[in-house]
């Protein structure tokens, strides 16, 4: 019943853009903090970005500053990552997240590849 269903990884060149998108069903979307994660190759699973429930506010891993842009659109439970100036580090699994500490839940997409090469 809860799903969240990822789209939009795929191939890029450094220096290229990509935009992630994660639909969101089977809760109520608005009140959630909702995150994007990344697992590159023989790495541990790090936070890229989160944003607040509202939109209002947001966090970024550091390598990703400047770079990566997380928004969501409450009205259509849909949230997006942004990637712009994209490096051969970048190259991962990314995954949305939705987490509210009160009741407790924590959803996970299936995630989706991004692979940087020239």
């Amino acid at each position: 019943q809860v799903q969240l269903v990822e789209s939009g990884g795929g191939l890029v060149q450094p220096g290229g853009s990509l935009r992630l998108s994660c639909a969101a069903s089977g809760f109520t979307f608005s009140t959630y903090i909702m995150n994007w994660y990344r697992q590159a190759p023989g790495k541990q699973r790090e936070l890229v970005a989160r944003i607040s429930s509202g939109g209002g506010s947001s966090y970024y891993l550091d390598s990703v500053k400047g770079r990566f842009t997380i928004s969501r659109d409450n009205a259509k439970n849909t949230v997006y990552l942004q990637m712009n100036s994209l490096k051969l580090e970048d190259t991962a699994v990314y995954y949305c997240n939705g987490n509210s500490p009160w009741p407790g839940n924590d959803y996970w997409g299936q995630g989706t590849q991004v692979t940087v090469s020239s």
